[in-house]
């Protein structure tokens, strides 16, 4: 029964951390879309926000790399080894994250930023969506 639940709650969390992802991703092709008239689709519209719901799924809440060198327990000292997941998830989640916050700030405050704004604004937050899919795919693959 117990891990019923904690399967249902984990699913819950990654349906949810998929829709704040393609609300993000609504709001990022939103300001893009007034901006640049190339990207003034529905069908924009509906892949970044299909790339945020993946990313935000796959990349925030990566397995972490188990505390272990060749068999032995690091007692949680640094091995030396960098979880690149774990760092691409992190980097990947604040460039998805700022993208979002910077398109709903210029949104809601009504502001006319210079198109390379946007475009940096666009570039950041695809950029962030696929470091967090790829965090999450290394992640899930290696186990």
């Amino acid at each position: 029964m117990r891990t019923r639940v904690r399967k249902t709650a984990h699913i819950l969390e990654r349906l949810g951390l998929a829709m704040a992802g393609a609300a993000s991703g609504l709001f990022v092709a939103a300001l893009v879309g007034t901006s640049i008239a190339q990207f003034t689709s529905q069908a924009f519209l509906l892949l970044m926000m299909l790339g945020g719901a993946v990313g935000f799924y796959l990349g925030i809440d990566t397995p972490q790399r188990p505390f272990y060198t060749n068999g032995k327990p690091s007692d949680g000292h640094w091995d030396g080894k960098i979880d690149a997941p774990e760092l691409l998830s992190a980097v990947g989640t604040f460039l998805a994250a700022a993208a979002a916050f910077a398109s709903v700030s210029v949104i809601v405050l009504r502001h006319d930023p210079h198109l390379a704004w946007t475009w940096m604004i666009m570039v950041g937050w695809v950029l962030g969506i696929t470091m967090q899919t790829v965090a999450g795919a290394i992640a899930r693959r290696r186990g």
